[in-house]
């Protein structure tokens, strides 16, 4: 076979697959598209019942949705015990220390981080104290510094807020943790 006829088949193959091609969105542009159903599935108009029946189910869905959420601030708002048991106080004391070096100055990237950790550990060791089973006024003074924390902060842990009282959280973090390590039969 010669060259020449090798470049002739190949030409012609291209040739080929282009009128193929060509016919094939040439099809394909004469199709007609709508915003509903194919053209062989007929119209029906939504009736007045089908839309006051999905006004009725969204307005269902979102009175189930309001009574489950006051269902749960109920809960989490109620004087009786949490459902799951605070974690024991060497655990929680534990995740306090992990803490120890941590520090920051207010206005940088992971202040927010940090001060945000230190109170949540905070908390939950002050939970974890409170629901010591052998003594609960065994704890009296680290959960009397958390008390008074808690009151400083009045409720409000965003992180202005914390950064504005971020000595107030190191000292009561390093005013506990010195406490614990003058009673290690609480956290070994």
């Amino acid at each position: 076979m010669s060259v020449r006829t090798t470049r002739a088949r190949t030409r012609m193959r291209a040739a080929g697959l282009t009128v193929l091609l060509g016919a094939c969105l040439m099809g394909c542009s004469s199709v007609e598209t709508s915003d509903g159903p194919g053209g062989d599935v007929p119209y029906v108009a939504p009736s007045a019942n089908a839309a006051a029946a999905s006004r009725a189910a969204e307005a269902q869905a979102e009175a189930d949705a309001q009574a489950s959420a006051d269902a749960e601030d109920a809960a989490r708002m109620s004087s009786e015990k949490p459902a799951t048991a605070p974690a024991q106080v060497r655990d929680a004391f534990a995740t306090l220390q992990a803490t120890l070096d941590d520090t920051c100055t207010p206005g940088t990237g992971d202040c927010a981080y940090v001060l945000g950790r230190v109170h949540d550990e905070l908390a939950g060791l002050e939970a974890s104290m409170k629901a010591y089973p052998k003594d609960p006024g065994h704890f009296k003074e680290p959960v009397a510094w958390m008390t008074t924390l808690d009151r400083t902060l009045k409720g409000d842990t965003s992180t202005e807020n914390l950064e504005k009282h971020r000595s107030d959280l190191f000292g009561t973090r390093d005013r506990i943790n010195t406490w614990m390590q003058g009673h290690p039969e609480d956290y070994r």
